[in-house]
């Protein structure tokens, strides 16, 4: 090729570039969106937690410079709502909760508009001052009052079946006290071995162990904050056991983890002792090799009235989705239950409340939906709380570690489970009367 053809070759490309620029410019102008005006606070408030340096995600999307190479990758998971994590079906079920980070529609359309107008910086000016997060390595629930550690490391092997051990540590406690927030964290070097850990506090009455549920930790899990004046009993001279599932990951590491509580004073008693626990488990399940919807159901009654708090599903890889419903007895107005019809008529029939689905599992995200304190619903004593599972035992799932073994019940990550942890506190008859009252008053007023 000639110099002048070479030439010539350059310009019409710089022609063609700067066509292409300016066709992305004009778009920009006409809609107005700016990175430091519109996109930036969206990214404050439901990315930058994860996606800055230090934390947890791949790339930091704090500054300019950082987010305009991903705009696109952005874009495309926005709007197919892989990111932010928030797996919460939106068109079922209770949609008010804490900490909520998931984009609303004109929140997925701006940033839809800013990418597809060239991703224009804007004015400095408008842009929001940066956002303080406390550092990756800080306990997300504040600075705990007490820490409590493995004895020692526990040293996994570099290769090796999944491990369970079972570790007890003692927290020293002299009087009982009432936990308001608990936190597991694993050290830096443990992350990527450790599955769950599920934390007891346990007593032991000539030489017999009796456990208390404390708190799970679970890949994309924070720590739990209770609600006001609710917590959770700790007594004098209990051991914390730390039931730790682990793999190995091609490296011996010395595992080390830590439980952090927040207490109330001495002294203190909380009007709710809060209950977390499994609901929906099933031992026998079986997932046949290379099906997929395969559903199981598992039914808990609530022997009081109660207040539901919390949904966490807990699946492993071949998780698909999963449900949660009430099965409530019929009540009068005031909200007694009716145990027999008036009459002759037959027994009252119960209906049915859908609280949440989860239609698209994802295993690394073991989120807990905690219901927003106005929302979280209230049941009358008999109510069922019914989980719904599927799982996905086909070729067609990308992360199916073999698609041609049936699948049971078990701990391993390659076995399955089909449960959810739900939290919840009973309260008496006259509290659950006038929460029904005002439950039902802010229905009507929203309707």
């Amino acid at each position: 090729m000639t110099k002048r053809r070479v030439l010539g070759t350059v310009a019409t490309l710089f022609m063609v570039l700067a066509g292409a620029a300016a066709a992305r410019e004009a778009p920009a102008a006409e809609s107005g969106v700016t990175f430091t005006k519109d996109v930036l606070p969206i990214l404050q408030r439901s990315c930058q937690g994860c996606h800055r340096p230090g934390a947890i995600a791949p790339m930091s999307l704090v500054t300019y410079e950082e987010v305009r190479p991903w705009a696109r990758s952005v874009k495309r998971n926005v709007e197919t709502r892989e990111m932010p994590p928030w797996y919460v079906d939106r068109r079922i079920g209770i949609q008010d909760f804490k900490d909520d980070p998931s984009l609303t529609d004109a929140e997925i359309a701006t940033i839809a508009a800013w990418v597809d107008a060239g991703s224009p910086r804007g004015n400095p000016a408008d842009a929001p001052p940066p956002v303080e997060f406390p550092s990756p390595h800080e306990w997300q629930i504040g600075e705990p009052d007490l820490i409590v550690s493995l004895p020692e490391p526990y040293l996994l092997p570099a290769e090796g079946p999944d491990e369970f051990p079972n570790v007890y540590a003692d927290p020293g406690l002299t009087t009982d006290r009432y936990i308001k927030a608990v936190e597991v964290k694993p050290d830096a070097n443990s992350l990527e071995v450790v599955h769950h850990i599920v934390t007891t506090m346990t007593e032991f009455d000539e030489d017999l162990a009796k456990g208390n549920f404390l708190n799970e930790y679970a890949v994309g899990k924070n720590g739990d904050i209770f609600d006001d004046n609710t917590g959770r009993l700790m007594k004098a001279g209990t051991k914390i056991r730390f039931g730790m599932h682990l793999h190995p990951y091609g490296e011996e590491i010395p595992v080390m983890v830590h439980v952090g509580l927040k207490l109330y004073p001495e002294g203190f008693v909380p009007k709710y002792q809060l209950v977390s626990q499994h609901m929906g488990d099933d031992d026998d399940l079986l997932i046949p090799a290379g099906e997929k919807g395969v559903r199981t159901d598992g039914y808990t009654m609530l022997t009081r009235p109660a207040v539901v708090t919390a949904f966490q599903p807990h699946l492993h890889t071949r998780g698909q989705a999963q449900c949660i419903e009430a099965i409530i007895p019929q009540t009068d107005a005031e909200g007694n239950v009716l145990l027999q019809a008036p009459g002759t008529s037959p027994a009252p029939l119960m209906r049915q409340m859908t609280l949440n689905c989860v239609p698209q599992w994802r295993f690394n995200w073991h989120l807990v939906y905690n219901y927003a304190e106005e929302a979280a619903p209230v049941f009358p004593p008999g109510t069922v709380i019914h989980i719904s599972t599927w799982h996905d035992n086909s070729d067609t799932l990308r992360v199916n570690p073999d698609p041609r073994n049936n699948v049971v019940y078990g701990q391993r990550t390659i076995d399955e489970m089909s449960f959810a942890w739900v939290s919840y506190y009973y309260i008496d008859e006259e509290e659950y009367k006038a929460r029904l009252a005002a439950q039902n008053a802010r229905t009507s007023n929203d309707q």
